[in-house]
C-alpha cells in the first residue's frame, strides 16, 4: 500500500508562489496599456499583448505583466520562451475577450498559449472565449472548425495559475503538455453542460502536477489525464456538470507512455456522468495506468460513479473490436460515497488479455435511488475490505 503523504514538491509551490506575491514590490512592472491595449473589448490589443511580453522576457529582472480592469479584445496568441526574465507574473484584473466571430480562433489550436516558458504565473482575471456559437454551429452538424484551446502550456517549468476563471471555451479550457511542477489552485471553469469537447484541465506527458480547490462546470471531462502524467495531485474539486475526473482515453497509440502516481482526493460531483473513471480503446498498446488513489469522494446522482472501461469507444462509432493492451493495476478505490443515477453504481470492464490487477475498494457506501445498487466485474482482480456497497462484485 502507498502511504498517503502529499507530494514534497506540493508545499514548495505553494511557498514558491507565496514568495512571488510577496516579492512584486522588487519587480520590473509592464501595464499593457502603456503598449497600446485598449480596455473597450472592440479595439484588437493583441499586438500590444505581445509587446508587453517582449518586453518582460527580454529583461533580466522579475516581471510583472499587468492586466487592468475592462475588457481587452485578443486574437490568438502564442508566448514564447527562452526568456532573460527568471520569473514572469501576469496579473489580470480585467478580462480578455475571444472575438466575436468563432471563426477567427475556430482554425487556431489555440487562443493562449505559452511554449517553453519557466517560472509563469497567471493570477486572476478572465478569459471569454464565446465559445456558444462555435457549439452551436457543432450542434447543426454544418462545416464547423474544431476550435481552440483557451490557454495552453507546453514543454514549460514552474507554472501557477490562481484564481482564473476561464468562460465558454471553443474546445479544452486548460491544458498542460509536457510540463514539470504545476500549480493550479482556486481557478473556475464554466460552460454549458451540452457543450462538444470542453474538457476543464488536461494534463499529459507532464509530472509534478497539483490540482488544488477548483471548481469546474463543463460539457466534458472535468479533468483528463492523458499519457505520460507521472506525479498528479488533485484535491478539493467540485465537477459538475461534466463527464467527471477521466485517465484517458488511452491506447490512442501502440507505443504510449503510462500514467502513474495519481491522487485524487476529497472531490465532488454532482450530477455528473462519470465520476471516476479510466477508460481506454480496445486496440493494443505498451501503455498503463498503476499507483491511482481515489479517496474521499462524494456522489450525487452520477450515472457512473465508479467504472473501468477498456472497451471505449463514444456513441458506438468506428470501434476497434480488438483487445486493450493497456494494463491497470494497483488501483485504490477508498471513502467513496454517495447516490448513484444507474443501478449499477460500480463497473469494472477490463480487458481479458490484461486484466485489471491489485483493485480495492475499502468504505464505499453507494446506492441507487435509496435503494441497493449493483456492481459489474469483467476480468478484474482485487479485493473489498471494510463496509462496501454495492456488494463488491472483485
Amino acid at each position: 500500500m502507498m502511504k498517503l503523504t502529499r507530494p514534497f514538491h506540493g508545499i514548495i509551490l505553494i511557498l514558491f508562489v507565496m514568495l512571488a506575491i510577496n516579492s512584486t514590490s522588487a519587480t520590473t512592472k509592464y501595464n499593457v496599456l502603456s503598449f497600446g491595449a485598449k480596455p473597450n473589448g472592440k479595439t484588437d490589443s493583441t499586438k500590444a499583448f505581445l509587446m508587453a511580453w517582449e518586453a518582460a522576457c527580454s529583461s533580466a529582472d522579475s516581471t510583472m505583466i499587468y492586466v487592468p480592469k475592462g475588457r481587452y479584445l485578443l486574437g490568438s496568441m502564442a508566448f514564447k520562451g527562452g526568456c532573460k526574465s527568471p520569473q514572469i507574473t501576469i496579473r489580470i484584473d480585467g478580462t480578455l475577450v475571444a472575438p466575436q466571430d468563432y471563426r477567427v480562433l475556430g482554425k487556431s489550436t489555440d487562443w493562449l498559449s505559452f511554449e517553453g516558458v519557466n517560472g509563469v504565473s497567471i493570477l486572476g482575471g478572465a478569459l471569454d472565449a464565446k465559445g456558444p456559437s462555435l457549439w452551436a454551429c457543432k450542434a447543426s452538424h454544418s462545416n464547423c472548425p474544431s476550435g481552440a484551446t483557451t490557454l495552453s502550456f507546453t514543454n514549460s517549468k514552474n507554472i501557477r495559475i490562481r484564481r482564473l476563471l476561464s468562460l465558454n471555451s471553443q474546445m479544452f479550457h486548460i491544458v498542460i503538455n509536457g510540463c514539470e511542477n504545476v500549480h493550479v489552485q482556486g481557478v473556475r471553469i464554466i460552460a454549458a453542460g451540452d457543450s462538444p469537447n470542453t474538457d476543464g484541465i488536461h494534463v499529459q506527458l507532464s509530472k509534478n502536477v497539483n490540482i488544488i480547490k477548483c471548481s469546474i462546470k463543463t460539457g466534458d471531462d472535468c479533468i483528463s489525464i492523458g499519457p505520460g502524467t507521472k506525479n498528479l495531485w488533485v484535491e478539493q474539486v467540485t465537477c459538475g456538470p461534466g463527464h467527471g475526473i477521466s485517465i484517458g482515453s488511452l491506447a490512442k497509440d501502440l507505443k504510449e507512455e503510462g500514467v502513474q502516481n495519481v491522487t485524487i482526493r476529497k472531490t465532488t460531483f454532482m450530477e455528473t456522468q462519470n465520476g471516476l473513471r479510466i477508460k481506454s480503446w480496445a486496440r493494443p498498446s505498451t501503455g498503463f495506468v498503476q499507483g491511482v488513489r481515489f479517496l474521499d469522494s462524494l456522489m450525487r446522482n452520477v450515472q457512473n460513479p465508479i467504472v473501468i472501461d477498456q472497451n471505449y469507444c463514444p456513441h458506438n462509432l468506428n470501434c476497434p473490436n480488438q483487445v486493450s493492451g493497456i494494463k491497470i493495476k494497483d488501483i485504490i478505490y477508498e471513502g467513496i460515497r454517495g447516490t448513484s443515477s444507474t443501478q449499477v453504481a460500480i463497473k469494472f470492464d477490463c480487458s481479458p488479455k490484461n486484466p485489471c490487477t491489485g483493485i480495492r475498494l475499502q468504505n464505499v457506501n453507494l446506492s441507487y435511488l435509496n435503494k441497493p445498487a449493483q456492481s459489474s466485474c469483467s476480468n478484474v482482480r482485487g479485493k473489498a475490505l471494510n463496509l462496501v456497497r454495492p456488494e463488491s462484485c472483485l
